[in-house]
């Protein structure tokens, strides 16, 4: 059996209670078969997941903890084109990663926004001499030094020229050190310039891919027959074995097991790909993922020294790092270690520190303390074997390892398993689609639907402009409901909030006690749609409370109390749904959990 870890790397035992039956395990049980069984529910397994759908194809996918709950949900929350790729001669992934950031501002609206970015830079020349020798070997040599502005020129200046077809943000702009600091005066004064260009964040990666998910569901209900939806996922559902043609699978929520067949298999399973491929009787060495840290900071003074934009640089040791506000917080990430996949992937006070250095190396004025930590995450990226000195230059590029197995073989399972090597979010849409392309070629079936231009769930007739958003707000206000309200609603579920309204103007309702961003019937809404199996998942991946630190004692009891009756949890059961909340926010995330009240 594989070793079971969620998200941050910790392992999950089985609750005792025995929740009600899921619709989502029901399905699968109901029909235990399908052409392909995508096995990982990050974003690139749900995006092949939307694919394989639309194409009519009849696609299960199960997840062994939450969906987006690995590399998926522990990233920069950054769709960028990877300008430092330009470097190492990868010059297909970034024009690829332009192109798709492009696309993601115009299908996904609703959570893809522009990100202005500014690197502040130490000298003219620095780099020149080691960057064409990284180009030609795509190794470190020597110790890392900070780019210079000639570098960094020539590679915006490319950057650029992937964004003249249908590019939808700015081309970058140099700034001399007096016109720097007008602009960012809270930046290291010996800085020599500022290079300002655009990117773009995605603020609620874990929304997104439960956006695409339920597209996918939705397109497999609409080409479903009689038989039922041609569609079918399910979270805390693992791969538990495999015997002959069949995978056997265990729910993670009851313990349950049974089989399921499919003649394609798809592993999306990140950094472990390895490990589920041993699960299914042919161990691989396909991966060497890095782990990357995070710190969340409720920090005013850093929040207006940014003015908005990320401040993204490369540091004395050669690392990327990045420090730009998400709302009313400032993310700051990140590191890039060697993992250990037999430990928990956490933040570690040598990251920590790590952090604080960097925030002292471009913003020296400004002191950062512990307790502004209002959360920490990390995760482990699902990267290629590599033997590089450095991990920052192991490619970010992906690919697929085909298998061919014998049914008849001892230990021989589906015909066909496809694995996936490396990935990032940016690419997540054009990645899905090569993926979708070598199943269908497997399956002999031919294309019917590009993704290319087709809207991601509430990104579909988005407002276009603040002005539009206003309107919108104004439209949907209800009995109850303020604009304050009516906004959060539309930021965590894009237009698809219309459905979320519609079921809360349908019965009494009241916002919770402990917090103006959720209510009683919205919660009920959650567990009736959105495949909610624990406490936790509320708290970090169907909502930012937890990213924003706003979680306390009195808001995991009041949650716990409303779920309990639509997820069939007992008195117990609520005890230990707190109580595992509260030990994964304080162990993985450093959380501290207060009460307002005595």
């Amino acid at each position: 059996m594989l070793g079971l870890k969620d998200s941050f790397g910790h392992s999950g035992a089985t609750p005792a209670h025995s929740p009600v039956p899921r619709a989502s395990v029901q399905e699968l049980r109901k029909r235990p078969h399908a052409k392909v069984l995508i096995v990982g529910g990050g974003i690139n397994g749900v995006g092949t997941f939307r694919d394989l759908a639309l194409q009519g194809v009849d696609v299960a996918l199960v997840e062994r903890g939450d969906y987006c709950q690995g590399a998926s949900g522990a990233s920069s929350h950054m769709i960028h084109g990877g300008i430092r790729y330009l470097e190492n001669g990868e010059f297909r992934l970034v024009r690829e990663s332009v192109v798709e950031r492009n696309r993601l501002l115009r299908i996904a609206p609703h959570y893809v926004k522009p990100l202005q970015t500014t690197i502040p830079i130490f000298s003219t020349f620095s780099g020149v001499l080691s960057a064409p020798l990284r180009f030609l070997t795509h190794k470190q040599q020597g110790k890392p030094k900070e780019r210079g502005a000639f570098l960094i020129k020539l590679g915006l200046s490319m950057y650029d020229s992937f964004s003249r077809d249908g590019g939808t943000v700015p081309r970058h702009q140099f700034r001399g050190r007096k016109r720097a600091l007008a602009e960012l005066p809270q930046l290291h004064p010996g800085i020599k310039y500022a290079a300002t260009y655009f990117d773009a964040s995605v603020h609620n990666p874990e929304r997104l891919t439960l956006d695409v998910l339920q597209d996918g569901e939705k397109a497999g209900r609409g080409s479903a027959g009689a038989a039922g939806a041609t569609a079918r996922a399910s979270n805390y559902l693992s791969l538990h074995s495999q015997s002959g043609t069949t995978v056997r699978l265990r729910d993670e929520l009851t313990g349950e097991l049974f089989d399921f067949t499919a003649d394609v298999i798809v592993n999306t399973t990140g950094a472990w790909v390895d490990l589920t491929n041993e699960a299914m009787g042919a161990a691989s060495s396909f991966m060497g993922g890095t782990k990357g840290s995070h710190i969340v900071l409720d920090h005013p003074v850093l929040l207006e020294a940014c003015k908005g934009r990320e401040i993204f640089f490369e540091h004395t040791d050669g690392r990327i790092v990045l420090i730009y506000p998400m709302g009313d917080r400032v993310l700051v990430g990140t590191t890039d270690v060697d993992a250990d996949m037999a430990q928990d992937a956490v933040c570690t006070e040598e990251e920590i520190g790590y952090f604080f250095d960097l925030i002292g190396h471009v913003f020296p004025g400004i002191s950062v303390r512990r307790d502004q930590i209002v959360y920490t995450f990390s995760g482990v990226r699902p990267l290629p074997r590599h033997d590089a000195t450095a991990p920052g230059f192991v490619s970010r590029d992906y690919r697929i390892e085909r298998r061919t197995r014998d049914a008849a073989a001892p230990g021989g399972g589906a015909a066909v398993v496809l694995s996936l090597v490396g990935g990032k979010w940016t690419t997540f849409r054009a990645l899905a689609e090569h993926m979708a392309n070598d199943v269908l070629a497997e399956l002999g079936l031919e294309r019917k639907v590009s993704t290319a231009k087709l809207a991601i769930g509430g990104g579909a007739g988005f407002p276009q402009d603040d002005a539009g958003i206003q309107k919108w707000i104004k439209t949907h206000l209800g009995a109850g409901r303020d604009a304050d309200r009516t906004a959060i609603l539309l930021t965590r579920y894009g237009t698809r909030a219309e459905d979320v309204i519609s079921y809360l103007d349908a019965g009494p309702d009241r916002l919770l006690r402990s917090t103006r961003e959720l209510s009683v019937r919205e919660l009920e809404f959650m567990a009736g749609q959105e495949q909610i199996g624990h406490l936790i998942d509320v708290l970090i991946r169907r909502t930012s409370l937890a990213f924003r630190g706003l979680v306390t004692g009195e808001l995991l009891v009041e949650v716990a109390d409303v779920l309990s009756a639509p997820l069939g949890w007992d008195a117990a059961a609520k005890a230990e749904e707190i109580q595992r909340a509260r030990d994964v926010l304080e162990r993985f995330h450093r959380v501290q959990i207060h009460s307002l009240v005595a």
